[in-house]
């Protein structure tokens, strides 16, 4: 039979399941498969798995009904095996990988921070500082000024977003990092300047949200800061 698998504990963790039902248009029912000091939390995987909201809310639903009672490496969605004993085999393999895993996230939260700028806030912020940009952005307003013009001012103004995000975001990152255990950044992109999660210890979390805040506060017009958690920490499971 194959089994969708949700998340790996430690044996002592209290796996309350009762009540839950896994993914899948019937709903099995939730349940362990263990192997010495590990267990993964599977339910009978339905024939067609499909990114649907029912099995994306029973997916979390079992993992953070997990998380909620102790430490877990919730798994991503759409994780199946082919039966008990290929489960029971992950969890005899990898036991010391896991466990020392779940030590580390014992206790510990995950906050998803993501920093957003408004374009025209930025580009104006630009122009009125840099004195030869608006030179050149006023040599070319209406169609004006000459194709050399034109191509320094789209290369001076793309070099002084990023290198003004690229600093926003260092001094995001600097107000965070003195409270956090472990952080994973993903590059930046089109929509996010910065896009970073922390692993903070569960007694830090307010401090964490705080520092967020306090952060933030004298960020320029048009800058924001989006702060999520505390979450289970799938980023670093």
């Amino acid at each position: 039979m194959t089994l969708y698998v949700y998340a790996i504990t430690q044996s002592s963790h209290p796996l309350d399941l009762e009540g839950l039902t896994g993914v899948g248009e019937d709903g099995s029912s939730v349940r362990t498969v263990c192997a010495d000091s590990l267990c993964a939390v599977v339910s009978e995987a339905p024939e067609d798995i499909g990114m649907t909201r029912p099995d994306i809310e029973a997916h979390h639903a079992v993992q953070e009904r997990l998380w909620d009672q102790g430490a877990t490496l919730p798994l991503s969605f759409g994780f199946v095996a082919e039966n008990d004993d290929a489960v029971r085999a992950v969890l005899e393999e990898r036991a010391e990988q896991f466990t020392e895993r779940l030590e580390e996230l014992t206790d510990r939260v995950e906050f998803n921070v993501k920093g957003l700028e408004e374009e025209e806030a930025a580009l104006r912020r630009i122009v009125d500082e840099s004195e030869r940009i608006r030179q050149l952005n006023d040599a070319t307003r209406d169609g004006g000024g000459t194709y050399e013009d034109r191509l320094e001012l789209g290369r001076l103004l793309n070099d002084e977003v990023l290198a003004r995000q690229a600093a926003l975001a260092e001094s995001v990152l600097a107000a965070l990092r003195p409270h956090a255990y472990a952080e994973h950044l993903a590059e930046p992109s089109q929509q996010y300047f910065l896009s970073a999660s922390f692993l903070v210890d569960r007694e830090k979390a307010e401090e964490f949200t705080r520092a967020a805040e306090e952060g933030t506060e004298e960020l320029p017009e048009g800058v924001e800061i989006r702060v999520r958690g505390p979450l289970p920490p799938y980023s670093f499971a």
